[in-house]
């Protein structure tokens, strides 16, 4: 009729290669779940490029649709959602991303830890950061933060801090403990996040390449502490972190971080059940053990994560990373400057779970 109007019709003749090819992919897929000893190398690679050049199409189509589409047009956020999962997984098949020396792997914390970690950060804990201005926007800098809270939550949100809050939004490489890297799946997530031991050589080996890293040296002194010592600062360690900034004349930026001391009141440490799981402590809390899995969860506490004014180490000579009284007083210079924000902003703070 003269009034109806006409369908548009689509041809499909310009996608008929890539729907032959998903279509192959998907038989020699099916054929391989039936007799996996048929599964070749170079299937493998062809399946991958054969699913990574539809997913490529998929992609084409979808930005001539926005490009077509009214201004005031509001996105479609499953589209999004499945473009950008498509996106990774394209990646993720197609080796297109990298990992450094360190087995840190950027495309993977960009796309899973940082979105799961900063649902804590925003929504849990609600972190308030300030002085993100004193971490430089390029180059090597040694964050140097208080340690607390029985699990290392404190480096976790600190990594947020910094990717999320910081202009160019870098990455904070964290020295953690042995004993993460001996766990077998944590050890790996903490390799591909970026994250390494707590040695001098790889203090050195980031610096010296650049990087933003955090240390903690406190170490288990300060996640093992009883609640009663809450936000009171432990002995911090050997130094061997001063020495890293003095050689590679990396500034040293203390952080003082407010709300971790609360996530797992510790009131008691049963050291015999810690040497029989070799533990540094086993934690008594008044969810845990009592309260069994649900007294893992964190409570909700108010945080504030602090940066300082950073410490300059380019003035001094080449032979002061090697001098005892040069690390001593610069440790000690960089632990006070933390104690003292601390107690200024507990100063400041109404109540540990709402600021």
């Amino acid at each position: 009729m003269a009034g109806e109007s006409k369908a548009k019709v689509i041809p499909l003749h310009g996608n008929s290669g890539r729907a032959a090819a998903a279509r192959r992919a998907g038989q020699r897929a099916d054929a391989a779940r039936r007799h996996p000893s048929l599964l070749t190398d170079s299937d493998v690679r062809a399946s991958a490029d054969q699913i990574a050049a539809v997913v490529r199409e998929i992609d084409q189509h979808r930005t001539a649709a926005s490009l077509a589409a009214p201004e005031d047009a509001t996105p479609n956020e499953l589209a999004l959602g499945i473009a950008a999962v498509a996106e990774f997984v394209r990646k993720r098949l197609t080796g297109d991303y990298v990992v450094d020396e360190f087995g840190f792997d950027q495309h993977l914390n960009n796309a899973v830890f940082l979105p799961l970690l900063r649902f804590f950060f925003n929504s849990w804990f609600r972190v308030e950061v300030s002085g993100i201005e004193n971490l430089p926007e390029a180059g090597a800098a040694l964050v140097v933060a208080n340690h607390a809270g029985v699990l290392p939550w404190d480096g976790l949100m600190a990594s947020v801090a910094v990717h999320d809050h910081h202009p160019t939004n870098r990455d904070l490489r964290l020295l953690a403990a042995d004993m993460v890297f001996d766990m077998p799946v944590m050890g790996q997530a903490a390799r591909k996040a970026g994250h390494t031991m707590a040695c001098t050589s790889d203090a050195h080996r980031l610096l010296a390449g650049g990087e933003l890293t955090a240390v903690f040296p406190e170490g288990y002194k300060g996640l093992g502490k009883h609640f009663t010592d809450r936000y009171k600062l432990q002995r911090f360690g050997r130094g061997g972190f001063v020495s890293a900034a003095l050689r590679t004349k990396a500034p040293i930026v203390p952080c003082s971080i407010v709300g971790s001391e609360e996530i797992y009141p510790m009131i008691a440490d049963v050291k015999l059940l810690a040497r029989l799981f070799g533990l540094p402590y086993f934690p008594i809390t008044p969810l845990f053990p009592l309260a069994g899995p649900a007294g893992l969860v964190p409570l909700p506490s108010k945080w504030h994560i602090a940066f300082g004014t950073p410490i300059e180490t380019a003035d001094y000579d080449d032979s002061a990373a090697d001098d005892p009284m040069v690390t001593f007083e610069l440790t000690d210079h960089v632990r006070e400057t933390i104690q003292q924000t601390l107690y200024q902003l507990l100063a400041n703070r109404r109540n540990m779970f709402f600021g």
